[in-house]
Protein backbone atom coordinates (compact mmCIF):
# COMPACT_ATOMS: atom_id res chain seq x y z
CA UNK A 1 0.00 0.00 0.00
CA UNK A 2 1.42 2.97 -1.05
CA UNK A 3 0.66 6.91 0.51
CA UNK A 4 1.74 6.31 4.25
CA UNK A 5 4.30 9.73 3.80
CA UNK A 6 1.09 12.36 3.70
CA UNK A 7 -2.01 13.14 4.98
CA UNK A 8 -3.77 15.36 2.97
CA UNK A 9 -7.23 13.99 3.11
CA UNK A 10 -7.36 14.07 6.44
CA UNK A 11 -5.49 17.26 6.88
CA UNK A 12 -5.75 20.44 4.80
CA UNK A 13 -3.22 23.11 5.66
CA UNK A 14 -2.38 26.73 4.44
CA UNK A 15 1.40 26.92 3.96
CA UNK A 16 3.24 30.60 3.92
CA UNK A 17 6.23 32.27 4.21
CA UNK A 18 7.41 33.82 7.13
CA UNK A 19 5.76 37.34 5.83
CA UNK A 20 2.79 36.07 4.95
CA UNK A 21 2.87 35.03 1.25
CA UNK A 22 1.59 32.22 -0.15
CA UNK A 23 4.57 29.49 -0.30
CA UNK A 24 5.57 28.93 -4.01
CA UNK A 25 8.81 27.25 -5.47
CA UNK A 26 9.66 31.34 -6.13
CA UNK A 27 10.58 30.88 -1.74
CA UNK A 28 12.78 28.14 -2.43
CA UNK A 29 16.20 29.85 -2.04
CA UNK A 30 18.55 27.25 -0.13
CA UNK A 31 19.86 24.49 -1.73
CA UNK A 32 19.60 20.67 -0.47
CA UNK A 33 20.98 17.45 -1.79
CA UNK A 34 21.91 17.80 -5.74
CA UNK A 35 19.11 19.82 -7.43
CA UNK A 36 16.62 20.51 -4.84
CA UNK A 37 15.85 24.06 -3.14
CA UNK A 38 14.03 24.55 -0.14
CA UNK A 39 12.37 27.37 1.42
CA UNK A 40 14.29 28.57 4.87
CA UNK A 41 11.41 28.75 6.70
CA UNK A 42 7.30 28.11 6.36
CA UNK A 43 4.27 28.70 8.84
CA UNK A 44 2.17 25.99 8.38
CA UNK A 45 -1.96 26.32 9.47
CA UNK A 46 -4.61 24.23 9.52
CA UNK A 47 -8.27 25.39 10.55
CA UNK A 48 -9.25 21.00 10.08
CA UNK A 49 -6.81 19.48 12.31
CA UNK A 50 -8.61 19.49 15.53
CA UNK A 51 -12.41 20.52 15.27
CA UNK A 52 -12.87 24.21 16.57
CA UNK A 53 -9.15 25.09 16.98
CA UNK A 54 -6.54 26.78 14.51
CA UNK A 55 -3.12 25.13 14.80
CA UNK A 56 -0.20 26.98 13.48
CA UNK A 57 3.32 25.42 13.19
CA UNK A 58 6.23 27.44 12.56
CA UNK A 59 9.26 25.96 11.21
CA UNK A 60 12.90 27.03 10.25
CA UNK A 61 15.56 24.81 8.27
CA UNK A 62 18.44 24.07 10.41
CA UNK A 63 21.96 23.29 8.15
CA UNK A 64 23.62 20.92 10.91
CA UNK A 65 20.18 19.20 11.85
CA UNK A 66 19.50 18.59 8.09
CA UNK A 67 15.79 19.21 8.59
CA UNK A 68 12.87 21.35 9.49
CA UNK A 69 13.11 22.57 13.33
CA UNK A 70 9.91 23.48 14.86
CA UNK A 71 10.30 27.41 16.56
CA UNK A 72 6.50 27.81 17.53
CA UNK A 73 3.25 26.21 17.62
CA UNK A 74 0.22 28.24 18.17
CA UNK A 75 -3.44 27.64 18.92
CA UNK A 76 -6.59 29.60 18.43
CA UNK A 77 -9.96 28.95 19.52
CA UNK A 78 -12.43 29.55 16.27
CA UNK A 79 -15.36 28.95 18.44
CA UNK A 80 -16.56 29.56 22.12
CA UNK A 81 -16.22 26.32 24.98
CA UNK A 82 -13.72 25.01 22.77
CA UNK A 83 -12.59 21.76 25.07
CA UNK A 84 -8.99 22.28 26.30
CA UNK A 85 -8.63 17.96 25.66
CA UNK A 86 -8.51 18.92 21.86
CA UNK A 87 -5.72 21.00 22.11
CA UNK A 88 -3.70 17.67 23.42
CA UNK A 89 -4.70 16.04 20.09
CA UNK A 90 -3.48 18.46 17.56
CA UNK A 91 -1.86 16.85 15.09
CA UNK A 92 1.67 18.91 14.63
CA UNK A 93 3.14 16.06 12.81
CA UNK A 94 0.76 15.50 10.31
CA UNK A 95 0.18 19.60 9.58
CA UNK A 96 4.27 19.24 9.16
CA UNK A 97 3.77 16.38 6.89
CA UNK A 98 1.50 17.95 4.38
CA UNK A 99 3.11 21.74 4.68
CA UNK A 100 6.90 20.24 3.75
CA UNK A 101 6.48 19.11 0.36
CA UNK A 102 5.23 22.90 -0.11
CA UNK A 103 8.61 23.90 0.55
CA UNK A 104 10.67 21.72 -1.75
CA UNK A 105 11.13 22.86 -5.11
CA UNK A 106 13.02 21.16 -7.77
CA UNK A 107 12.63 21.23 -12.16
CA UNK A 108 11.64 18.54 -14.02
CA UNK A 109 13.32 16.70 -16.59
CA UNK A 110 12.57 17.63 -20.08
CA UNK A 111 11.65 21.16 -19.96
CA UNK A 112 14.72 22.94 -21.53
CA UNK A 113 17.64 24.95 -20.39
CA UNK A 114 15.55 27.58 -18.64
CA UNK A 115 13.26 25.28 -16.96
CA UNK A 116 10.90 26.33 -14.21
CA UNK A 117 11.00 25.48 -10.55
CA UNK A 118 8.03 23.37 -9.10
CA UNK A 119 7.19 22.39 -5.73
CA UNK A 120 6.98 18.59 -4.83
CA UNK A 121 3.17 19.23 -3.78
CA UNK A 122 2.49 20.62 -7.23
CA UNK A 123 3.91 17.23 -8.77
CA UNK A 124 1.53 15.36 -6.44
CA UNK A 125 -0.93 14.13 -8.97
CA UNK A 126 -2.99 12.01 -6.22
CA UNK A 127 -3.48 13.01 -2.45
CA UNK A 128 -1.96 10.85 -0.29
CA UNK A 129 0.89 11.00 -2.47
CA UNK A 130 4.31 12.30 -3.13
CA UNK A 131 5.25 11.22 -6.52
CA UNK A 132 2.86 10.59 -8.94
CA UNK A 133 2.51 6.61 -10.46
CA UNK A 134 4.32 7.98 -14.09
CA UNK A 135 7.24 9.04 -11.84
CA UNK A 136 7.45 5.60 -9.58
CA UNK A 137 7.52 3.41 -12.47
CA UNK A 138 10.03 5.65 -13.97
CA UNK A 139 12.60 5.28 -11.43
CA UNK A 140 11.47 1.14 -10.54
CA UNK A 141 12.84 0.22 -13.96
CA UNK A 142 15.40 -2.22 -14.29
CA UNK A 143 18.74 0.16 -15.39
CA UNK A 144 16.96 3.78 -14.80
CA UNK A 145 19.72 4.67 -12.21
CA UNK A 146 19.65 8.72 -12.74
CA UNK A 147 15.47 8.81 -12.78
CA UNK A 148 16.08 6.66 -9.76
CA UNK A 149 18.41 8.92 -8.04
CA UNK A 150 16.03 11.75 -8.49
CA UNK A 151 13.37 9.91 -7.00
CA UNK A 152 14.93 8.87 -3.61
CA UNK A 153 16.34 12.65 -3.27
CA UNK A 154 12.81 14.08 -3.24
CA UNK A 155 11.37 11.35 -1.32
CA UNK A 156 14.45 11.17 0.83
CA UNK A 157 14.04 15.12 1.01
CA UNK A 158 10.30 15.17 1.71
CA UNK A 159 10.74 12.66 4.55
CA UNK A 160 14.04 13.56 6.01
CA UNK A 161 12.73 17.72 6.66
CA UNK A 162 10.04 16.80 8.11
CA UNK A 163 11.40 14.28 10.72
CA UNK A 164 9.73 11.14 9.19
CA UNK A 165 11.17 7.83 8.33
CA UNK A 166 12.82 7.55 4.50
CA UNK A 167 13.27 4.24 4.46
CA UNK A 168 9.31 4.24 4.87
CA UNK A 169 8.24 6.64 2.39
CA UNK A 170 10.48 5.20 0.16
CA UNK A 171 8.92 1.45 0.79
CA UNK A 172 5.47 3.15 0.42
CA UNK A 173 5.90 5.25 -2.28
CA UNK A 174 7.79 2.89 -4.86
CA UNK A 175 6.33 -0.60 -3.71
CA UNK A 176 9.70 -1.65 -2.89
CA UNK A 177 11.34 -4.13 0.55
CA UNK A 178 12.33 -2.33 3.11
CA UNK A 179 16.07 -3.71 2.17
CA UNK A 180 15.78 -2.37 -1.18
CA UNK A 181 14.42 1.13 -0.19
CA UNK A 182 17.78 1.28 1.98
CA UNK A 183 20.30 0.22 -0.64
CA UNK A 184 18.79 2.98 -2.82
CA UNK A 185 19.22 5.43 0.06
CA UNK A 186 22.50 4.42 0.94
CA UNK A 187 23.63 4.71 -3.03
CA UNK A 188 22.21 8.17 -3.25
CA UNK A 189 24.05 9.35 -0.23
CA UNK A 190 27.44 8.01 -1.61
CA UNK A 191 26.60 9.73 -4.83
CA UNK A 192 26.49 13.24 -2.92
CA UNK A 193 22.25 13.35 -3.46
CA UNK A 194 21.73 13.69 0.13
CA UNK A 195 23.82 16.45 1.37
CA UNK A 196 21.86 18.68 3.55
CA UNK A 197 18.95 16.32 4.20
CA UNK A 198 19.41 13.93 7.27
CA UNK A 199 16.67 11.40 9.34
CA UNK A 200 17.60 11.22 12.93
CA UNK A 201 16.32 8.04 14.48
CA UNK A 202 13.59 8.29 16.97
CA UNK A 203 13.48 12.09 16.71
CA UNK A 204 10.10 13.71 15.30
CA UNK A 205 10.15 17.29 13.42
CA UNK A 206 8.01 18.51 16.46
CA UNK A 207 10.35 16.87 19.29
Amino acid sequence: MRGAVRHTEEVKVDVRTLDGKTMTADAATVPVGSALRIAPAFVASSDDSTPGIRVSVEGEYVPDEGRYVIREIRARALEPDVRESGLRRAPTQAIIQVAVPHCIALQLAGEGPDKPWTTVADISAVEGRLIPDWIATEATKRGSNDARMDVIEILYGASALAGLPPVKAVQMELNVPHRTAADWIKKARIAGRLSGMNYHVGRQADG
